[in-house]
């Protein structure tokens, strides 16, 4: 849930007829499912790490659906990313979710096929003799395309892909411009499995129909929550307070609050480049579908990222940066920040998994979206186009 999204100006956020949400089968059926992957997820830039969290010859490896992808840094520091899988007979190289290589090769763990980290290239292999025909040039890893963005590492099954953050986010990063996000560090990580679909877990996120009942803490610290919208424009009475100092009708956090936190206060630590707007603000989202959304408070940064891991199950992760000296302040506590970021998102989990098992009931084909959910049909658009691009069968 947010409340800076950008509205129309001259008129409030709102869905005028009813509409239909996407089929509900295509949340639980495994075919379906299948389809998605292949044509947005496999189609996509995926968020996988930061980049700082790779040293050179450090790797870690992300699975795509059924496609596995190794990201690495090379000797030299350069960040690379191929498909996980030997030229010989298929074999995955690492098998692990990170590690480090043992030289600036890519051994294959099954016939010790090598491979250069830098490029991919056939290095050797550990036949007595290379057959008539065999070409080394023309066996070197796959690879997939990469882009670090403000120190956030993306990679895209497509090798000529190329990220574009005026295109790839849905909901603009402008608002992040004054974090230093390519200097802050990782100061915790947390993960978590959830029982539904990824589309349940980002229609929940673009709504606060459920916020009173389900965030109590939260709608505590961001009174406009209360009202059940995330943006001051989303209902039709909108100028009648359009002057009013509120939070409950400006939004942004309750008057003396400082960011998310137990004990709302940033603690004396206040990242030094933000605006008076940005404070002012509170808290900002930049969101990629399908993969990650980044949250900006005064003092820190969270990243959320996903992962199907079937039709009706997914991981959740996300990670907390703070400026270096803010983290190594030992008056400052991150735990607080961390505990009720982790409180929202689990009783967002909760909230999911309940929608989640609801969606099974054989009589309910689809639901209607509601005035508020305006964003909620953007994203289910956005699907239903990605969808079509590839002639997706099965789908309305």
């Amino acid at each position: 849930m947010t409340d800076d999204h950008a509205p129309d100006p001259v008129s409030y956020n709102a869905l005028k007829t009813a509409e239909p949400t996407l089929p509900f089968a295509w949340y639980h059926d495994p075919a379906h499912h299948a389809r998605e992957m292949a044509a947005i997820w496999q189609r996509a830039w995926i968020y996988v790490c930061r980049a700082g969290a790779l040293e050179p010859l450090d790797y870690r490896t992300v699975k795509i659906g059924s496609q596995n992808v190794v990201i690495l840094r090379d000797a030299g520091g350069t960040m690379r990313a191929y498909h996980n899988a030997c030229r010989h007979r298929g074999s995955i190289l690492c098998t692990k979710a990170n590690g480090r290589l043992g030289s600036r090769l890519l051994v294959c763990p099954y016939h010790q096929w090598s491979y250069a980290a830098d490029n991919g290239r056939l290095v050797a292999t550990t036949s007595f003799t290379e057959p008539d025909g065999f070409d080394r040039a023309a066996l070197g890893l796959f690879p997939v395309a990469l882009a670090v963005w403000r120190g956030c590492v993306l990679v895209n099954l497509d090798p000529d892909a190329a990220f574009d953050p005026a295109t790839d986010f849905q909901r603009p990063p402008d608002n992040l411009v004054h974090f230093p996000l390519e200097d802050m560090v990782t100061g915790h990580h947390w993960h978590s499995e959830i029982a539904c679909n990824w589309k349940t877990f980002w229609e929940n996120f673009n709504e606060c129909l459920h916020c009173p009942n389900v965030h109590p803490e939260l709608v505590q610290l961001v009174p406009m929550f209360s009202r059940r919208i995330i943006h001051p424009h989303d209902v039709p009475d909108w100028p009648d307070h359009a002057a009013r100092d509120d939070p409950k009708y400006r939004g942004g956090m309750k008057t003396g609050a400082q960011t998310w936190a137990t004990d709302h206060s940033a603690q004396g630590r206040v990242i030094s480049t933000l605006t008076p707007d940005d404070l002012a603000r509170g808290h900002t989202y930049a969101s990629a579908w399908p993969t990650f959304f980044i949250a900006g408070y005064p003092d820190h940064v969270r990243i959320v990222h996903l992962m199907p891991l079937g039709p009706e199950r997914l991981r959740l992760s996300a990670e907390w940066l703070f400026p270096a000296e803010t983290f190594a302040d030992p008056s400052y506590d991150p735990q607080k920040v961390i505990d009720f970021a982790v409180l929202v998102m689990e009783q967002d989990a909760r909230a999911c998994e309940l929608n989640q098992q609801g969606m099974h009931a054989a009589p309910l084909m689809q639901g209607v979206l509601m005035p508020e959910e305006y964003v909620l049909k953007r994203f289910q658009d956005w699907v239903r186009v990605r969808l079509d691009a590839v002639g997706a069968p099965g789908h309305d």
